[in-house]
């Protein structure tokens, strides 16, 4: 298994639109270099919808507490280390106004096989989704706004 705090990983807050694939092959020739002990790499990319609970969404604003919201990632990180042996990660989050169809999040796991990859990734991002302290208000076609007081079921 990984050693949780040991793995290394790179966590960004951003407030502009992102190239998720951009960012992940440019993180990975930078901390990955010249190994070759890894065997996958899983990745989830959020985007936004223009849609939520019946409504057309022209837009969302997302917020958080920095402090808070990276040491709630690296908490998570820490324990998909714990789980199983991932050999690195990548979490890359929006805040600020975001529309649809732009990236909202990136999540990266690199390890030695397959299984590891992809249940190392999704535990992260549903353990993001349920536990990061991110706060959503969406910008509704009618003209009103309104606080999403749930995320959605991650099915």
């Amino acid at each position: 298994m990984g050693v949780g705090s040991t793995v290394p990983r790179k966590i960004l807050i951003v407030e502009e639109s992102f190239d998720p694939l951009w960012l992940q092959g440019d993180y990975e020739a930078d901390s990955m270099g010249d190994k070759t002990d890894y065997g996958a790499t899983a990745n989830f990319i959020g985007t936004m919808r223009d849609f939520n609970e019946g409504d057309d969404v022209l837009s969302m604003t997302l917020e958080h507490y920095p402090a808070m919201t990276n040491k709630q990632l690296n908490e998570i990180v820490d324990q998909a280390c714990e789980k199983w042996p991932i050999q690195n990660t990548l979490i890359v989050h929006r805040v600020g106004e975001i529309f649809p169809a732009e990236s909202i999040v990136l999540v990266t796991v690199w390890s030695a096989h397959r299984n590891a990859a992809f249940d190392g990734c999704r535990f992260i991002m549903e353990a993001l989704k349920h536990q990061a302290p991110f706060w959503k208000k969406e910008s509704l076609s009618e003209g009103n706004t309104r606080w999403v007081a749930e995320n959605t079921d991650g099915g």
